[in-house]
């Protein structure tokens, strides 16, 4: 078999509005920033899993409210004054590595006293962050927390749809109902399994299909929901 080897070109998520997918596992989290300006609270923290929606989220409510958006490991010390001086920031990825304690401790003060609107986000509640700032951690448990839920059948199903469309990749509907079957129930799941085919298909020169899906979980089982594997292409 011939394989090609496809350029990795950067993919760029679909942040429209009207493309977010409403379901119960974010329902909650969607209506509280909804609420903006009148949150309870100056600092929300947004938590999901990978692929969840967060960043999405975000940037609704971003546009909204003409908040600027930082990843945290950007953070710098010299920054924060100007940071806090916005309406509104996005602050992404709060409990990733390096996590920054200091930048982040200082930017949530300059925010509060600044009356900013504050969202942080992050993949897990603040006491799984190993924060060992004692104050950063008391600020962040008092913050309301919004929290996005893994997926069920049926958004999962409309996550891969949306997943393959922004990618521009045509697929039939028995390649959706094949994969959400067989996959972990995950957006992380989900994200690596159409950017696999993606992969597969170019290497290939050949069209996204039920087939391929199969030799794709096939070798890779951990995407895979367990013991839904079976060898019916």
């Amino acid at each position: 078999m011939i394989r090609q080897l496809p350029l990795e070109l950067p993919h760029r998520p679909n942040f429209a509005e009207e493309d977010f997918l409403a379901a119960p596992s974010n329902e909650k989290a969607r209506a509280l920033l909804d609420l903006w300006p009148d949150w309870p609270h100056r600092l929300l923290v947004l938590i999901g899993p990978k692929g969840a929606g967060k960043s999405h989220l975000g940037a609704i409510w971003a546009r909204r409210a003409g908040a600027r958006i930082v990843a945290a490991r950007d953070l710098r010390i010299d920054a924060l004054p100007n940071l806090a001086e916005a309406p509104a920031l996005l602050v992404e990825d709060a409990d990733q590595p390096p996590l920054r304690e200091k930048e982040l401790f200082h930017l949530i003060n300059l925010a509060m006293e600044q009356g900013t609107f504050l969202l942080v986000t992050a993949r897990a509640a603040p006491d799984a962050w190993g924060v060992g700032t004692r104050d950063l951690l008391s600020r962040l448990r008092r913050a309301p927390a919004l929290a996005i839920e893994h997926p069920d059948e049926a958004f999962l199903r409309a996550i891969l749809i949306k997943l393959f469309h922004d990618r521009q990749i045509k697929v039939e509907a028995n390649l959706i109902d094949y994969l959400a079957l067989r996959l972990e129930r995950s957006f992380a799941a989900a994200q690596e399994i159409v950017a696999a085919l993606d992969r597969e298909g170019l290497a290939r020169g050949r069209a996204v299909t039920r087939a391929l899906a199969g030799e794709v979980l096939a070798a890779s089982p951990e995407l895979g929901a367990q013991g839904t594997f079976d060898d019916e292409h």
